[in-house]
This record gives structure tokens, C-alpha cells and sequence, in this order.
């Protein structure tokens, strides 16, 4: 059963074999934790799950999964947002990597690396960390029962609240990464294109982005978990031909992976037409987000899906990698796929 935290609560249904009591200097109160039964992780962790160093270490584990995978793929994100913002020049993928290598050498595809990295690994740190919180503090409120039948709107909410807070600290480097890739000659360096900007459009420019970049994000971010959520739970259910305990480290991150790149695949399709609005946006002075999508129509806000399809399918997979084991090398609770309490399995039975 997917294990929640406890505090001074009786009605959280996260639920694990070892119990461990501590008093808490602040409230001074008892508060119960609760290791995770896991085949992949130290059965004796010392970081306690629902703790605050189990938060900032999933959003350690965050920063660096988000960071490192948009980091790698600068280049296909550059060719895709040409794409997005110039199909005139950037016909297709491949005409796009051969437009850019002859025009600025193979160099030139590593435009905006700087604030990709800089802005994704940030993100990233709070999209995971907030989003652990959120989702058992949002368990925890609706109990055990609620928690269980409700756990696909209970994922949509606590990644909803995660993105939110996150995109505001990505926005800034966002707005960057996209002037840089998407207005030739503009600037070859973040340092470079920080101090234009402000002096053109003053702090607007970084944040005239943010509520498309939410309503790219957001709903991303809310397919994203999701999707890799109850994907993983059914993979467990009727794919894998064991239980998850009995499956191996790797084994069980091949399962990750798995389920990550579904959700990646669904989440990609679901927020491209804001990914190019923004696209559209940031290379455009004084334009709104509404007069850009309207300029562009409807055909136009969904141009180059196949590229950010591939993207952000391999992205999504990756980071969940990533995420999941950097959780198995810190000794990070590592929650199992949720399953029906046994209270509700006794009403059931009954009916």
C-alpha cells in the first residue's frame, strides 16, 4: 500500500511495515514516520519519509533529473522552437539541424544551454519536492478511503500546485532560453542576452511568459504524474508477472522508465499548443499571448508536435529515471504503486 506520512493524524492512509515515533522540536508532539518497504532501497534509511530532508532531497533528486535531460536535449529544443516560430526556413527536423549547422556551426545547436540548465534545474527542484508535499498533505487531509478512490484527482491536484510555484522561478530563464534560440544574431550568451533584454522591455520581459508558460505546464505537469502514476500501478498490475517487491533495482527502474515514457507522449500532446504560443511570444515585442494564438490559428499552434512528441517522450522517461535513481543512491522511501486499503477490501468483500 502506498505509504503516506503522518502527524499527529490518525486518518493518513500512507501505511508501511516499520514504525518509527520521534518528538518533534517544534510542536512538541509525536510524530509518527514511516519507512517504505522497498527491494530497491536500504531497509534501515535514515531519511524518514514526509520529513522535511525527505522533501529536499526529492527535490535534489528533481533539479538534477530535469536539469541534466534539457540539458541534453538543447539541440533538438532549438530546432523545434525555429520550427514553431519560422516553418518558412525550418521546414522539417532534419532541414532544420542542417539550416542551423550550416548557418552557426555545430556550436550553434548548443544555443541556450546556459539557462536551459539554470532555469529547468530550478524548476525541477521545486516541481518534485513541492509535489511529494502536496501529495501527502493532500492524503492525509482526505483519509485513507478518500485517498484511495480519489488518487487520480489527488495526483492532478498535487502537481498542479508543485508547477505553479516552480514555473514562477522558471519563467525569467524561459523567456532567455527562447530570445536566444529564436531571434537570430540576438545573443550567444546568457550574460549577453539578460542586460538586452531588461534595457528593451525591463522586467516584463521575463515574466510576460509566465501565465502561458502555467497554461503550458501546468497541465503538463498534471499529465505527467498523473499518467506516470496510475501507468506504473497498472504496469505492476498486469504487466509485470510479480510483485513489485520481488522485482530487482533494475528491474523495477526499467519499470520507470517505462511508465515515464507513456506519460511523456501524453503530457507532450496535451500542452504543445502553449509550448508554441510561448515559443511565438518571446521572439515577438509587445504581442499578447491571446493576439499570438489567434495569429497563429489553428493549424499554426500545433506545428512541429512530432519533434516535441519525441522530446518530451524521452525527456519524461528520462527524468523519472534519473529521479528514481538518485532516490536508490541516497537512500531516498521510495513509494510502491498505491493499493486499495484494507478497510475499503472489508466493505467491498461485504457488499
Amino acid at each position: 500500500m502506498l505509504p503516506f506520512y503522518k502527524n499527529a493524524s490518525q486518518n493518513s492512509p500512507f501505511k508501511a511495515p516499520i514504525v518509527k515515533c520521534e518528538e518533534s522540536n517544534d510542536t512538541n508532539q509525536l510524530v509518527t514516520t514511516r519507512n517504505i518497504q522497498s527491494a530497491a532501497a536500504n531497509p534501515d534509511e535514515k531519511c524518514k519519509f514526509g520529513s522535511l530532508r525527505y522533501y529536499t532531497l526529492c527535490g535534489v533528486g528533481g533539479s538534477l533529473s530535469c536539469g541534466a535531460t534539457h540539458l541534453f536535449v538543447v539541440p533538438l529544443d532549438l530546432v523545434k522552437c525555429r520550427l514553431q516560430v519560422n516553418p518558412d526556413k525550418y521546414r522539417n527536423l532534419i532541414n532544420g539541424f542542417r539550416v542551423t549547422i550550416l548557418e552557426e556551426g555545430v556550436r550553434g545547436l548548443a544555443k541556450g544551454w546556459a539557462p536551459t540548465t539554470w532555469g529547468y534545474s530550478i524548476q525541477g527542484f521545486f516541481r518534485f519536492g513541492l509535489y511529494e508535499a502536496a501529495k501527502v498533505y493532500y492524503a492525509k487531509f482526505l483519509g485513507e478511503e478518500k485517498a484511495y478512490m480519489w488518487r487520480t484527482g489527488l495526483y492532478l491536484a498535487a502537481s498542479a500546485s508543485g508547477e505553479f510555484i516552480a514555473d514562477i522561478a522558471l519563467a525569467p530563464f524561459e523567456a532567455v532560453k527562447v530570445k536566444m534560440q529564436t531571434s537570430e544574431g540576438y545573443a550567444n550568451t546568457m550574460r549577453e542576452a539578460v542586460p538586452k533584454m531588461y534595457a528593451e522591455e525591463g522586467i516584463n520581459a521575463f515574466y510576460k511568459g509566465l501565465v502561458p508558460l502555467w497554461m503550458r505546464q501546468i497541465p503538463y505537469t498534471m499529465m505527467k504524474f498523473t499518467c506516470f502514476e496510475r501507468t506504473l500501478e497498472a504496469l505492476y498490475k498486469y504487466i509485470v508477472p510479480k510483485p513489485r517487491e520481488e522485482c530487482t533495482k533494475g528491474e523495477q527502474l526499467i519499470i520507470t522508465y517505462s511508465a515515464g515514457y507513456i506519460a511523456g507522449v501524453c503530457c507532450a500532446i496535451v500542452s504543445h499548443p502553449a509550448d508554441v504560443v510561448i515559443s511565438k511570444l518571446n521572439q515577438t515585442k509587445g504581442s499578447s499571448a491571446i493576439e499570438v494564438a489567434i495569429k497563429l490559428g489553428f493549424g499554426g499552434i500545433w506545428q512541429a508536435l512530432g519533434p516535441r512528441i519525441v522530446m518530451i517522450g524521452t525527456l519524461a522517461a528520462f527524468q523519472w529515471f534519473i529521479y528514481d535513481g538518485v532516490k536508490v543512491a541516497l537512500q531516498i522511501p521510495r513509494q510502491p504503486p498505491m493499493e486499495m486499503p484494507a478497510s475499503l477490501k472489508v466493505k467491498s468483500a461485504a457488499l
